[in-house]
């Protein structure tokens, strides 16, 4: 029943649509006027003016025809960069932006998903429960839109997170914490060609330090990357500063602290050897999530992709998504994969049939609700 040159049109209308992290509001204007042709009694919330955006995250719910159980979807509104002035372009069954882009798929073929199944079941008469949803903003470096939602607005237990680039049937049931490390090394200057022994070099002293650390794939559930390193202004000088910024995730929120603290040690040690001092803060961006395979809300997601007919399979994700945040405010999400493909880059793009899959699993969802 999903209409594929209607999702297929409304999915190009969106990615036209420009929406760069804290600037969403053109496209949640655009959204919330779909939502209300639909039914929905909409409501933006001020989490933007929290956190300098021009929109805030939206809220949509649409009162069921029968009581069953209501049911929550979410997915964010931003792109990353550069996702202004997209052109899509068709070829062969698959979604491309024309090369200059990203495409947007990574969220807003989600999006289109849930309106494209709400469209459907409005028009077949097809019985629901509530349903709820929550687009928001300023997902992409840091899930702050999440963070900054009311989350006892919501009558749902389960929610959706449509957000993941696998095929439509994979089921994230489990997704790494976070913590961002940022390091800033003070040595002491000195004139590199005239006496360069009276200085300190914060440069090697951060070299040093990354050099003891165990960095990248630390084992099958932790990571860790050194992200960017600034330091100096000329080469006639001791450089007396250098600013390091980190990352470490994980599945298990124990093995984590055990590598964020590895790497502030190598830093402390490093600063030692050499004379130098360094400050370090860590700061915990999300924390681990994991979904057991026998809860309700997997065999739910099971039992509709069984229904129409794709492979169901649960799997971990590397990355952070709305999905932590929802699991740590006391409802049970997971991350639904929707087809992104190449997220994140030039090359993105999007099978037509995994957004109309996508769509026909989020109609099957909504039907089991209603039962």
């Amino acid at each position: 029943m999903i209409n594929q040159e209607r999702i297929v049109n409304a999915f190009l209308e969106y990615v036209q649509i420009s929406s760069p992290t804290k600037f969403e509001g053109k496209f949640a204007a655009y959204i919330t006027n779909e939502l209300k042709s639909l039914g929905f009694s909409v409501v933006v919330d001020d989490a933007g003016e929290k956190l300098g955006c021009d929109t805030g995250n939206v809220i949509a719910k649409l009162k069921g025809t029968v009581e069953g159980s209501p049911i929550l979807f979410s997915c964010h509104m931003d792109t990353v960069s550069p996702g202004e002035n997209i052109k899509p372009i068709i070829k062969e069954g698959i979604i491309y932006s024309d090369g200059t882009t990203i495409l947007g798929g990574d969220d807003k073929a989600g999006i289109a998903a849930i309106i494209e199944a709400v469209k459907t079941i409005k028009e077949n008469n097809i019985p629901h429960a509530d349903i709820e949803i929550s687009f928001s903003i300023f997902e992409e470096g840091g899930l702050h839109g999440a963070k900054n939602l009311d989350y006892s607005q919501f009558k749902a237990k389960h929610a959706f997170i449509l957000d993941s680039g696998g095929e439509p049937g994979q089921v994230i049931t489990r997704g790494p914490a976070q913590d961002k490390l940022d390091f800033k090394v003070i040595g002491r200057p000195a004139h590199a060609g005239v006496a360069p022994e009276e200085g300190i070099s914060a440069i090697m002293v951060a070299a040093a330090a990354i050099s003891k650390m165990n960095l990248l794939r630390i084992d099958e559930e932790t990571t860790a990357n050194i992200g960017r390193i600034e330091g100096g202004s000329v080469t006639n000088i001791v450089a007396p500063e250098a600013i390091v910024k980190a990352e470490s995730r994980s599945l298990d929120n124990d093995k984590l602290k055990k590598q964020s603290d590895h790497m502030v040690a190598c830093f402390m040690e490093a600063a030692e050897a050499f004379g130098a001092k360094v400050e370090c803060d860590v700061v915990r961006m999300y924390s681990a999530f994991h979904v057991d395979s026998e809860d309700a809300i997997v065999k739910n997601v099971f039992e509709a992709c069984e229904n129409i007919g794709i492979k169901p399979f649960t799997a971990p994700s590397g990355g952070g998504s709305d999905t932590n945040i929802f699991n740590a405010n006391g409802l049970t999400a997971v991350n639904l994969g929707i087809g992104e493909r190449k997220p994140h880059t030039l090359e993105e793009h999007l099978h037509i049939v995994d957004l109309v899959n996508a769509s026909k699993l989020v109609m099957e969802l909504i039907k089991l609700y209603a039962k």
